[in-house]
């Protein structure tokens, strides 16, 4: 797979949390929650500025950042799910 994101978005795959399963009970998979730890794949050149350079961007591929629950737009690439989102829209990287 070859994919470069455009401007200022960031292509990441939603990391899955471990399942704990309490008394017995299996939630099933569209019951889950979405997972809010995603790590970076690809990282687009950023964003164009007033004066025409570019804006660094903040995150590298292999980053572990948090976004939001239903932030980005889901994608699915070589039967992988993705999320491409605009950089405005991670909350944190992780350390």
């Amino acid at each position: 797979m070859n994919i470069r994101p455009l401007h200022d978005r960031v292509l990441v795959k939603r990391t899955e949390q471990e399942e704990q399963v309490r008394g017995g009970i299996i939630i099933p998979d569209s019951a889950k929650e979405k997972p809010q730890q995603a790590e970076v794949i690809a990282v687009g050149p950023g964003k164009v500025k007033d004066d025409g350079s570019r804006a660094p961007m903040d995150v590298k591929a292999g980053d572990t950042i948090l976004i939001g629950k239903y932030s980005g737009s889901e994608i699915r690439i070589d039967g992988e799910d993705f999320v491409i989102l605009r950089e405005d829209e991670i909350l944190a990287v992780l350390g």
